[in-house]
């Protein structure tokens, strides 16, 4: 076991572990460590604790200090720095014409580096852009495309359900996100209904999905064939948080063409009442659970390409 801290860097960004190296550290505080991209300044999130050596990336820096009055001032002039780098950016992407669009600035805490983020519909030279900034900036400039998901997590907005957007408040990393999750649910498929501000599937379809996949294990589907307490169905719709299904009753089967004459009347039981006897073929209603179709199967990787970062110095 390892003695870890978590720190996080943005609000509502990804959680790292450092090595407290023997200083009293509490949640809620500041700290100063070293990472990759140099000297950083950042928030205690998750307190010490033991975590198994496979959870975490060797080798594990170390915190370098509690952050001293003198380094809140400092990450606050870098914050003040990063808006004027801004303004500075937009107008040289303006005066080079480039076709991209300037989301957000940053500093590293030792002013090191600065990076600035960006989104556009393809590959954008920017070779001059980058001089032009090193010159005005003199240290290291370094340009990252974005994509739309990340976008909104910067920016920040409003969901559909009236709060303020998970991404920007909580939501540390993006999983992936399918079509599939939003049938499993009985959504609407209308692409408004399921969408975020970002344009992409909402986040949140992602939530509850393990409890519907296992209220949906053993619910038979639509068109499958059951047995109930009154004889023989067909299950015409089903209730996965009520755990219960609609079913018309097989009056006759025809053994030779297939035909079915089914009740007029609709009776309801429950997952416990019945007993799945085969999935309708001809109707096409084979078990979602086991295959995820073609187009499912393409949005999800659609998904998985939005977080893919261009990144050039």
């Amino acid at each position: 076991m390892v003695k870890v801290i978590g720190v996080r860097f943005k609000k509502a960004g990804k959680i790292y572990y450092f090595d407290p190296d023997g200083i009293d550290i509490e949640k809620g505080q500041n700290v100063i460590v070293e990472t990759s991209r140099g000297i950083e300044f950042g928030e205690v999130v998750v307190g010490p604790k033991d975590v198994d050596e496979e959870s975490i990336v060797s080798p594990l820096k170390k915190v370098l200090r509690i952050a001293t009055l003198e380094d809140k001032i400092k990450a606050k002039e870098n914050k003040e720095k990063e808006k004027e780098a801004f303004d500075i950016c937009l107008k040289k992407i303006e005066e080079h014409g480039l076709e991209m669009k300037l989301i957000d600035v940053e500093y590293t805490f030792d002013n090191n580096k600065v990076i600035f983020y960006f989104t556009a519909d393809g590959r954008i030279d920017f070779r001059e852009l980058v001089k032009d900034l090193a010159a005005i900036f003199r240290t290291r400039i370094e340009l990252r495309q974005i994509g739309v998901r990340d976008e909104t997590k910067m920016l920040g907005g409003i969901g559909p359900c009236g709060r303020t957007l998970c991404c920007c408040t909580w939501l540390g990393e993006f999983e992936p996100v399918s079509i599939k999750m939003a049938k499993d649910q009985n959504l609407s498929l209308n692409p408004s209904k399921i969408s975020g501000i970002c344009g992409r599937l909402l986040c949140c379809l992602r939530y509850e999905q393990d409890s519907y996949k296992q209220l949906k294990k053993g619910l038979p589907n639509a068109g499958e064939k059951v047995n109930t307490p009154d004889g023989k169905g067909i299950v015409i719709e089903n209730n996965v948080l009520r755990e219960s299904v609609k079913v018309r009753l097989i009056n006759n089967e025809n053994e030779e063409t297939g035909e079915l004459d089914l009740s007029d009347d609709i009776y309801i039981y429950h997952k416990g009442e019945i007993e799945r006897i085969e999935a309708n073929e001809e109707l096409g209603l084979d078990n979602e659970e086991d295959n995820e179709s073609e187009a499912d199967e393409e949005i999800l990787l659609d998904e998985n390409l939005l977080d893919d970062e261009v990144t050039t110095e």
